[in-house]
């Protein structure tokens, strides 16, 4: 049975470098105040909504006050998204 060839492997080449790029990572200004007044706002709504026992802010809404507030909150959340 003849013997098969031994196979020369190659130098070694070093892996190409990798690129780097700056990525900014500034956020905008209005992020921040507009994410901390909506859960504020939804916050002081259903507040306001328990402490007067439904009659505030608005009557008419009745326990749909609270989907309201947290409608704010859910749009805080929403907007953090933003944030860089």
């Amino acid at each position: 049975m003849p013997k098969s060839r031994i196979r020369k492997k190659a130098d070694y080449t070093p892996p190409q470098a990798k690129q780097t790029t700056n990525i900014k990572l500034t956020s905008r200004g209005w992020v921040a105040p507009v994410m901390l007044a909506m859960f504020l706002i939804g916050l002081a709504w259903i507040v306001v909504f328990y402490v007067t026992d439904g009659s505030l802010p608005v009557d008419a809404l009745d326990n749909w006050n609270i989907v309201v507030g947290f409608g704010f909150i859910a749009a805080g959340f929403g907007v953090s998204t933003q944030w860089k």
